[in-house]
């Protein structure tokens, strides 16, 4: 295995898919759910992510050629949709009714895409699965994947854990950090967009 892009791989997933800042979010949105229905969502969550980031890494480069998307496009429409969940966050609409109402799952929208499968994420995986030109490097860049993969369930599994400690105004608290973090997270994802597309027609 390559150790090095292996390194890469883990570091470079693991910031962008923050296992630990998955934590506020999941609670947030799974708030009023039994401990068996969040674990039962934590394991959905990951199994889209899962399929999502495999998805792309095999046929990523080739569906976006295919459909004339450019990486700049798909990080710009996943900064919007990041803003609206941001918002919902920020203004406390993020309750079982309100989300049953938006997602009929939230383990697959907004949880498993694009919090989790998100453009930066999907970005990475399609520029490591261009390295991965022999069985070392290949192994290198799933061994990084499943390791971030599990860092993401841990954190979600053990949520509840941190909502008894943090108790309903801690967690409300939490909410609205989340939230503005995460709205910062977007327009940051927007405005590399922007200045990729201003690179490509300079």
């Amino acid at each position: 295995m390559d150790g090095q892009l292996f390194i890469s791989v883990l570091v470079t997933l693991f910031v962008i898919m923050d296992p630990p800042g998955t934590v506020p979010l999941f609670i947030s949105l799974t708030a009023d759910m039994t401990p068996k229905a969040r674990n039962r969502s934590a394991l959905q969550a990951i199994a889209v992510a899962v399929g999502v980031i495999t998805a792309f890494a095999i046929f990523g480069q080739n569906i976006l050629s295919y459909m004339h998307i450019s990486l700049a496009a798909l990080q710009g429409a996943g900064g919007l949709l990041l803003i609206l969940i941001a918002l919902q966050l920020l203004t406390g609409e993020t309750d079982a009714a309100n989300n049953a109402n938006r997602y009929k799952n939230i383990a697959f929208v907004p949880l498993g895409t694009p919090l989790m499968a998100g453009p930066g994420a999907i970005v990475a995986v399609i520029v490591f699965a261009q390295q991965a030109n022999s069985p070392a490097r290949i192994s290198a860049v799933v061994a990084g994947l499943l390791l971030t993969f599990l860092a993401l369930y841990l954190a979600m599994r053990f949520a509840s854990l941190v909502q008894r400690i943090l108790r309903e105004d801690g967690v409300e608290l939490v909410t609205r950090i989340a939230g503005l973090l995460l709205s910062a997270i977007a327009v940051q994802m927007i405005a590399d967009s922007a200045q990729e597309f201003v690179k490509s027609w300079a």
